[in-house]
């Protein structure tokens, strides 16, 4: 497991683009046959991409969880949450077998012993994004299609920012300890999203990026309001936003990000809404 230190945001102003990536980029994150972890200490964060070949893949799997976790077992005192973007797979949670099609979310609660991850199709694999968060209490595991999930509509084709939310692990759809996830899918021809920037300095979050054309970026926007930076990023990338930075971006195509939240509260609305023209 991949071990990223917090950044101090008066030093995250000086950084090059390499080490600026270093930091808060997540650039291979599906590997057939593999899972991939990264821990960030900005709120004790997992980020992980899940793809099984022709073989289940456990959830613990090459993974020291002691020397890692200080626990017996990856979530003894974690919850998980899950959105299938890749093919058909499945997720058996001590014994209990979930279907997940493409675009399906998982949310497994603290307590889980046995958690692993398959494909339907070694060909077209499933590639289950995941977060994981330190939990304080066990809510009972959900499975959520696209169609259970809390839709919101927002932005226009004049703004460049017409979108969808769904909202997965949110809580008019069900409860997490501290852990929140949805999908946000850009309108055709729309670029810009998150615009207006905010910050909340009460969570800090994670995005990853995909339905993006091989051709295309997407020009992630971080940093303090008034000390900008960007990461260019590619299909099927995360990056991770501190509390203390915007978290928007702009691409080339339209495309789809998931957005995870854990931090002091699950309050969607909780921003500190800032003017464009105030950004620098």
């Amino acid at each position: 497991m991949e071990i990223r230190q917090p950044s101090n945001s008066r030093d995250a102003k000086h950084y090059t683009t390499d080490r600026l990536r270093e930091e808060f980029l997540i650039e291979e994150l599906f590997v057939t046959g593999k899972i991939k972890r990264v821990y960030s200490h900005i709120d004790r964060i997992i980020t992980m991409g899940i793809c099984p070949g022709d073989k289940a893949i456990t959830l613990d799997e090459n993974l020291d969880v002691w020397k890692n976790l200080g626990t017996n077992s990856f979530l003894e005192r974690r919850e998980l949450g899950v959105i299938n973007i890749g093919g058909k797979g499945q997720i058996t949670v001590d014994g209990e077998v979930y279907k997940l099609n493409e675009r399906d979310g998982l949310y497994v609660g603290m307590g889980a012993k046995e958690v692993l991850f398959t494909s339907d199709d070694p060909k077209n694999p499933a590639k289950f994004y995941s977060l994981s968060a330190p939990a304080h209490k066990t809510y009972k595991n959900v499975h959520i299609d696209i169609t259970n999930a809390k839709q919101v509509n927002l932005g226009s084709d004049e703004s460049c920012n017409k979108r969808t939310i769904y909202q997965y692990i949110h809580p008019e759809v069900m409860e997490s300890c501290q852990l929140s996830m949805g999908l946000t899918k850009m309108a055709p021809g729309n670029v810009w999203n998150t615009m207006p920037a905010h910050t909340h300095e009460r969570r800090m979050e994670v995005y990853v990026y995909f339905d993006i054309p091989e051709d295309s970026v997407v020009f992630h926007y971080m940093g303090e309001p008034t000390e900008t930076r960007h990461i260019v990023m590619k299909n099927e990338q995360a990056v991770i936003s501190p509390s203390w930075s915007i978290h928007s971006g702009c691409g080339t195509s339209s495309y789809t990000f998931i957005w995870g939240m854990v931090g002091e509260n699950k309050a969607f609305d909780d921003m500190d809404h800032l003017k464009i023209t105030d950004l620098k």
